[in-house]
């Protein structure tokens, strides 16, 4: 028998709440953590994209500040995140759950006026949702303080880390008090992240649980190999078939050009990226979450941002510079215990690149020549079809090797590595779950298992 949230020690008027929503079974990751954060612990928790993060931390967030109120200008509550996007949509995930408690809450990032953050702030809010640059000009106009902060979120510390914001998330953590409880998720746990934990979470309890490095069991992955002036064609062979898809460039303009070529190609495409204002960059994701728009093309910047339901395929156009950008790209589908595929795209010259970037990724893959690839090139027909990997040793760069797949892909690619997809699994996603809030409704987050300990760094 499943276990429900009704047995992790929530309020009633929570579990009555998830249940209107039909998230009744906890995932293994919130399974974990919510006992020790609403115990009070610090917890340091990794799990991989989409597993059920956002509740994880948030439920034991509401529970604590339940029940009181909030000075103007002095949140008790910070979830500090990497991208306006994944606060837009931890707020909507949480909000309705806020209300239920009477806790108020809002999002804090740039892009948008400063004065409208403000004046919500002066009226008073117990939760602040935020990117760090926006908070920290915030706090420098003595806008609002972190005196009062009873509990601070960081959630993808990994990728916040990636981004360059190491020095000022550890001088917004320096000034939340230091009796305060903190959580950090990440799906992984070195470098700047570890440094953050010493300095932070000197005492916390560990839980491992789907790490980022892990394989994930519901995502088969293929390669999908063409020439370079084919290339173009067979993506819009691929992305017809493929309704619902997230395709990902290396810049901001070959995004855009390739979001004006499917849409003139009958294929509604809209473009993410950082040349986008706010307002356009919600546009276009709201256009692609309601289905005006089948395919969306982002850029790495955007890759973590975008958190959507049923998503079936993701495409690497253009292969990341490295494996872990490999991993985040590809966790946009196979959420939340969803099923869903990953196709790399690239050309002969740069298939052994792709193939040493997938396999320091951990990833087996099917190999497909576009030339006698299925048609239509449906996420299930080429399940169906392709081969096994070839050896590494036999394929010399520059060297058209004719539909071959699966074996185990690697490094990250120099050269100019164009695509790939991504290894067990299969076919397309079975229904609705994979929201930020995410964990679970009738379904199990994928994979299960995972560590406990409780850890001191000194």
């Amino acid at each position: 028998m499943l276990p429900t949230f009704s047995t992790l020690d929530l309020p009633a008027s929570l579990v009555s709440a998830l249940a209107r929503q039909e998230i009744v079974n906890p995932s293994p990751v919130q399974q974990a953590v919510i006992p020790d954060a609403l115990a009070g612990r610090h917890v340091l928790g990794r799990a991989r994209t989409g597993s059920g993060k956002t509740l994880a931390f948030g439920l034991p967030v509401l529970v604590r500040l339940a029940g009181r109120t909030s000075r103007p200008k002095a949140p008790r509550g910070l979830i500090l995140l990497p991208t306006r996007e994944l606060a837009t949509q931890v707020r909507t995930a949480m909000e309705p759950l806020a209300q239920k408690m009477g806790l108020r809450l809002t999002t804090v990032y740039g892009g948008v006026p400063i004065n409208k953050q403000i004046s919500t702030l002066r009226s008073g809010v117990d939760i602040v949702i935020a990117t760090p640059g926006r908070l920290t000009d915030l706090l420098d106009r003595r806008c609002m303080t972190l005196d009062d902060i009873e509990i601070t979120v960081l959630d993808e510390a990994d990728h916040l880390c990636d981004l360059g914001f190491y020095k000022p998330i550890d001088a917004l953590l320096t000034k939340t008090p230091e009796s305060s409880q903190r959580l950090l998720l990440s799906a992984t746990l070195d470098g700047d992240v570890n440094k953050l934990v010493k300095r932070h979470l000197p005492k916390h309890v560990l839980h491992e649980v789907d790490s980022g490095e892990s394989a994930v069991d519901t995502m088969e992955h293929h390669v999908l190999v063409s020439a370079a002036t084919e290339k173009s064609k067979t993506a819009f062979d691929l992305l017809r078939a493929n309704p619902r898809s997230i395709v990902f460039t290396r810049t901001r303009r070959g995004a855009m050009r390739l979001a004006r070529q499917l849409t003139q190609n009958g294929i509604e495409a809209v473009d993410m990226h950082g040349d986008l204002s706010q307002r356009h960059r919600e546009r276009n994701l709201e256009a692609f979450s309601s289905g005006r728009a089948s395919v969306i093309v982002a850029t790495d910047v955007a890759a973590r941002g975008i958190h959507v339901d049923r998503i079936g395929l993701v495409v690497h156009y253009d292969a990341p510079a490295e494996h872990k950008a490999y991993q985040h790209r590809s966790g946009r589908t196979a959420r939340a215990g969803e099923s869903g595929s990953v196709v790399t795209m690239t050309t002969p010259e740069a298939l052994r690149d792709v193939m040493q970037l997938q396999n320091k990724a951990g990833v087996t893959a099917r190999h497909h020549d576009a030339r006698t690839a299925p048609s239509p090139m449906t996420a299930e027909a080429l399940s169906g079809a392709g081969t096994e990997a070839p050896h590494m040793s036999s394929v010399r760069q520059g060297a058209r090797t004719p539909g071959n797949g699966g074996g185990r892909g690697g490094n990250s690619g120099g050269g100019r590595p164009q695509g790939g997809f991504r290894g067990n699994g299969g076919g397309r996603p079975q229904g609705g779950g994979g929201n930020r809030g995410g964990g679970g409704g009738r379904r199990r987050s994928g994979g299960s298992g995972g560590s406990t300990r409780v850890y001191s760094s000194s």
